[in-house]
């Protein structure tokens, strides 16, 4: 655990094969910010290969769904 916290992982093996590592909270906080940034570039990624460019406004989407801007306003709170 020594090693560890030295900064040099460790790799626990059960018949020969690696099954666990052992590593400092320091590289483990590394690897899960590594992480992170992968899941976000690969969200804009996504979003930028499957972008038409198509854009539309707030009151087409309230058309589309038979609202106004004024409509919600007319709906009751539930209480």
């Amino acid at each position: 655990m020594a090693d560890a916290e030295q900064g040099t992982d460790l790799v626990v093996t059960r018949r020969h094969q690696p099954v666990a590592a052992v590593v400092s909270i320091r590289r483990l906080n590394q690897l899960e910010e590594a992480a992170a940034d992968l899941h976000d570039l690969a969200l804009v990624l996504a979003r930028s290969v499957t972008d038409t460019g198509e854009r539309v406004s707030l009151d087409e989407v309230l058309e589309a769904f038979g609202h106004t801007r004024e409509s919600p306003a007319s709906i009751p709170d539930d209480e």
